[in-house]
């Protein structure tokens, strides 16, 4: 029987992978891995009989090279207590040309925020939180660490001049 934090975390790499293959379209990501629409389906299912399968390594680089946020990279990061830090230096960063203030993401930064604490408002207004109120608040979490990366960024970048 599987350990309750391996589970967890095996879940956690389902999901992770699932944005991966949307962020990125199912027809962009069978062309990159050379993969079938339900092959990839089960990469990310939590169903039993898919539980130990997960995507390999070279359709995760093939992805996320053309993803706008190293989805499964950040996960397995977030899951061994490390962190992640990357820019448009780095490879499979496909960013954009980072040209926004401190002030842009300050801005952006307060109304991601706004909005996760809405959604988390609106999750605990009966006093449970149900599993799709939790996917919001992981969703609209993971949009706030995306503006957390690029302010970062700026001000590494900023740092540097």
């Amino acid at each position: 029987m599987m350990a309750e934090t391996e589970r967890t975390a095996r879940g956690y790499l389902k999901r992770h992978t699932e944005r991966l293959i949307k962020d990125v379209g199912y027809a962009a990501a069978c062309e990159l891995t050379g993969r079938s629409k339900a092959t990839l389906g089960r990469y990310f299912s939590e169903a039993d009989e898919h539980v130990d399968r997960f995507m390999p390594v070279d359709a995760v680089a093939a992805l996320e090279a053309a993803s706008s946020f190293p989805h499964v990279t950040a996960a397995l990061a977030e899951l061994n207590g490390g962190q992640m830090s990357y820019g448009s230096d780095k490879r499979n960063a496909v960013r954009g040309d980072n040209s926004g203030s401190v002030n842009s993401n300050v801005i952006a930064l307060s109304q991601k925020f706004a909005v996760l604490m809405s959604e988390y408002h609106q999750s605990i207004e009966d006093g449970v939180i149900s599993i799709n109120e939790t996917r919001r608040l992981l969703e609209e979490t993971l949009e706030l660490q995306k503006v957390l990366v690029e302010m970062k960024l700026r001000l590494e970048a900023d740092s540097r001049s």
